[in-house]
């Protein structure tokens, strides 16, 4: 039971979060990866509501989908430069995601998550509301890109997108 647990500082002897290794810790306020961790499993961090920041660092190479579904209250990711695949990482509250620019695959242009060369829109926060101009180089918007975006009144589609994914909005 983790529902005291309020900060973590995982240990440097650590090489990988487990599937659901923090699931349901709803108090959980911080928590510190170091840069031995490699991998963070599904739903590693479900429904921790009270972290609202997170740094996922370059050490990172595999990022499960889902690691931090229903973590209502998380607005800032930054994601470091090991994770490269570019499904949606099921954050579903976030108003801004950072990428470091050291990452070979993904990147952010104004709190947006692209691949590298902005021709593929991965993910828009969900946190975000009003609207949203999708720039001219995209010509591919993702599988879930806008899901849960229900704050979202208005986004204009540049010419240059020729393929909408998977329930996109």
């Amino acid at each position: 039971n983790c529902s005291s647990l309020t900060s973590v500082t995982i240990p440097n002897s650590v090489t990988a979060i487990p599937d659901y290794a923090f699931y349901n810790c709803t108090n959980l306020v911080n928590v510190t990866i170091p840069n031995t961790v490699t991998a963070i499993g599904y739903q590693a961090f479900y429904n921790c509501g009270s972290l609202t920041d997170l740094v996922v660092p370059d050490s990172v190479i595999s990022l499960a989908f889902g690691a931090f579904d229903f973590c209502l209250g998380l607005r800032n990711v930054t994601i470091g430069s090991g994770v490269t695949n570019s499904l949606t990482f099921g954050f579903t509250s976030l108003t801004n995601i950072t990428v470091s620019v050291a990452n070979p695959a993904l990147s952010s242009l104004d709190g947006v998550l692209f691949n590298k060369d902005h021709t593929i829109l991965i993910q828009f926060p969900a946190g975000r509301g009003g609207t949203y101009v999708i720039p001219n180089s995209v010509t591919n918007i993702g599988n879930f890109a806008f899901s849960g975006s229900a704050s979202l009144t208005d986004v204009t589609i540049g010419g240059g997108v020729t393929s909408i994914g998977y329930q996109a909005f």
